[in-house]
């Protein structure tokens, strides 16, 4: 079997695995365009990767903080409709709120679920983003080929399933090792296997491989060579984290590495910060607001420092694609800030009470048409069931005129012998039936 088709590291979910592909599909797109014109990058392309995915999603990033900013001018009324119904239960009074809170959305042109509708859109394509970065030899077919002769090679060589499941990042294929084509020992399964194993080894651990399985130090040499050229960023080698950096940059006294790497978990950070900074933040003014405000603010410390951790544990490739990412949405945010500040709002707001009237109005005339509509049936059917009954009726006495012609004419024209007797036995028997 050939090196074809789907990589065991491409995510099969029924909803990311779909939308993964077609972000594979782009990924693999960009990468060889940058090897076309001999930039074969992976950090370039995780770069372009993540900011034609922001910029795809840039009307979704609007409309998500032209929201927010007629929110927070629209929360004043509904909070003061709360206010109006506070304590009253009854039907009449929530059916009320209701219809009032409806209204003001309506007047506002917002819905009470369209922020959530933009994080629904949003979240399937960061997720699926994060599995294209860290699975690229899965996406990228020419940083597949780079593995494939090394692996075709150790697939015949005698421990390596020992070697790639004692690696550092071997949890990550648990359920892999566990599959029965990898137990008897499939082919393409295990070849693999070995690709997903070695695309998360570290520097280190390619060394022991050509250590280890001596006769294919060559193979595994090259396979590491066009990786890693592959894989340098700035002097880093995106497949490994900041921290196995540091740690044998350390035992190198290779400083410079060491800043380069600490680089990336600060820099992380710092452009999350900025970012949360931008972002909307909710007007005081009420106990609801203040609440949001206080979450906000702990917000604003919790994402930068969970931001460095991330960064500074996972490969630098992921660390790459969160800066940018960050810098992207820093970018963006500032340019809709300026937008929405130069929107009138008090001009939105009557063009949606405007769309609003014509639309409750439509629903009104709907609902007229439709009762017209219900009485004329009901007319209709009473006619017709007048009709049935007088037609039913004029059967029924046909019928019974029929019947005393029929027992007329057998009384009064029956003679013993005659045809007309027997007739009317014929009569008597079909009368049975």
């Amino acid at each position: 079997m050939e090196f074809t088709g789907i990589y065991l590291t491409q995510y099969e979910g029924a909803i990311l695995g779909p939308v993964a592909k077609l972000l594979g599909y782009l990924m693999d797109w960009i990468f060889n365009g940058l090897y076309a014109i001999g930039i074969p990058n992976i950090g370039i392309a995780i770069i372009l990767f993540t900011i034609v995915i922001y910029m795809l999603m840039l009307p979704l990033t609007i409309k998500q903080q032209k929201f927010s900013k007629l929110s927070a001018k629209m929360n004043p009324e509904i909070q003061a409709i709360q206010k109006k119904y506070n304590g009253k239960k009854d039907n009449d009074s929530v059916m009320a709120m209701n219809q009032e809170t409806q209204a003001v959305y309506a007047k506002y042109g917002v819905s009470p679920t369209g922020s959530c509708v933009q994080l629904l859109i949003q979240m399937p394509i960061l997720m699926a983003l994060y599995r294209v970065i860290y699975a690229i030899p899965a996406y990228v077919g020419k940083v597949k080929e780079i593995f494939i002769p090394m692996s075709e090679a150790l697939y015949s060589q005698s421990g390596i399933k020992n070697f790639i499941e004692g690696l550092s990042n071997a949890n990550y294929f648990s359920s892999q090792f566990k599959n029965a084509l990898y137990i008897d020992n499939d082919p393409t399964y295990v070849k693999n296997v070995i690709i997903d194993s070695f695309n998360r080894a570290s520097t280190a651990e390619w060394h022991s491989a050509m250590d280890l399985f001596t006769g294919q130090s060559d193979l595994i040499g090259k396979a590491m060579v066009d990786f890693e050229n592959f894989n340098n960023f700035l002097g880093l080698n995106i497949a490994n984290s900041p921290s196995f950096t540091i740690k044998t940059a350390l035992a190198d006294k290779h400083f410079l590495l060491i800043i380069g790497a600490l680089m990336v978990p600060v820099l992380a950070a710092l452009t999350q910060w900025i970012n949360t900074k931008l972002m909307p933040q909710p007007e005081n003014g009420n106990t609801q607001t203040d609440q949001m405000a206080a979450t906000m603010k702990s917000m604003n410390v919790m994402m930068p420092l969970m931001s460095a951790f991330f960064c500074y544990t996972m490969p630098i490739g992921m660390g790459i694609y969160w800066i940018a990412g960050a810098v992207v949405r820093c970018i963006q945010q500032i340019v809709i800030n300026k937008h929405i500040d130069k929107m009138d709002i008090d001009e939105i707001i009557e063009k949606n009470s405007a769309k609003a009237e014509k639309k409750i109005k439509k629903q009104q005339e709907n609902i007229q048409r439709m009762n017209e509509y219900a009485t004329m049936n009901t007319r209709n059917m009473g006619i017709g069931d007048k009709a049935r009954l007088a037609n039913n009726a004029s059967d029924n006495g046909k019928n019974a005129n029929n019947s005393v012609a029929g027992d007329f004419t057998k009384t009064v024209n029956a003679k013993p012998g005659s045809l007309a007797s027997k007739a009317n036995m014929v009569t008597d028997y079909n009368n049975r039936k």
